[in-house]
């Protein structure tokens, strides 16, 4: 009991000892502890990043696409027969599937 008395009285506080507690449990063991979110908000955080580079890859892409589509006439009826398989009235169109070879 000797040991006891040595300890000073703010550390024998249970509302002390109930707050560190708490604080221990939040920052270590929960399930949204800091540590632990700090990372998974960086891997996001760097997954969303990639994906904005991407979605602004993409949009470049389209906007050159369109700025072609509007000044070249034979490219945009090219587009219109490839993408929405349109064609002229006369004519007949025939979409043709490529099989795949099957392994044995």
């Amino acid at each position: 009991m000797k040991l006891l008395t040595h300890i000073p009285a703010w550390l024998k506080n249970k509302y002390f000892l109930t707050t560190v507690g708490f604080v221990v449990w939040i920052l270590f063991f929960d399930a949204r502890d800091f540590i632990t979110s700090h990372f998974r908000e960086r891997a996001e955080l760097q997954k969303l990043e990639e994906s904005k580079h991407y979605y602004e890859h993409q949009i470049a892409v389209t906007r050159q696409e369109l700025d072609q589509l509007k000044t070249n006439p034979a490219l945009l009826e090219k587009y219109a027969r490839e993408k929405y398989l349109m064609k002229r009235d006369n004519e007949d169109l025939f979409l043709i599937k490529e099989s795949t070879p099957t392994k044995h």
